[in-house]
């Protein structure tokens, strides 16, 4: 199944970048969010997208949009890749894909790369936009529109 806009994000579990349990209604359904898809840590693409969003994170703050990043990476890695670069958001691990398939993104390349895609969730956790693109500073600008109309 493939999330689309008008969905409801679906309760989900996954450990953060410090080890801890990260759950969904923490946040979905209290706030909006922008939850984005991503292929890899400290690759060129994923790194642009993530310090794209870590450098307008205070604006998405102050329209009260919470920012979420999940990749297939493990703690340690989403640990190392956020003190790196300073990302100040939630950097969720979902090593077995059981987000992603929640989800439905697809994987680009003849499957051989996991698909980067962005959802952006209202208060009431409802999807109000999907974003689909393998260049990652994209999603970002995407964002910025979609939360400034």
């Amino acid at each position: 199944m493939k999330l689309k806009v008008g969905d409801v994000i679906p309760k989900f579990t996954a450990k953060d970048a410090s080890g801890n349990l990260f759950e969904s209604v923490s946040i979905i359904g209290k706030k909006a969010a922008i939850i984005y898809f991503y292929p890899k840590d400290d690759t060129s693409q994923c790194t642009v997208q993530a310090c794209g969003f870590r450098d307008n994170y205070d604006d998405f703050l102050k329209l009260g949009v919470e920012v979420i990043g999940i990749s297939s990476d493990d703690v340690d890695s989403h640990q190392e890749f956020a003190k790196k670069y300073n990302l100040p958001f939630i950097l969720l691990s979902d090593p077995d894909k059981a987000l992603r398939n929640l989800f439905g993104v697809p994987s680009k390349i003849f499957g051989l790369l996991p698909g980067r895609v962005t959802y952006f969730v209202d208060k009431q956790g409802m999807i109000q936009m999907v974003f689909d693109s393998l260049l990652g500073m994209k999603h970002v600008s995407k964002m910025i529109e979609k939360l400034i109309k």
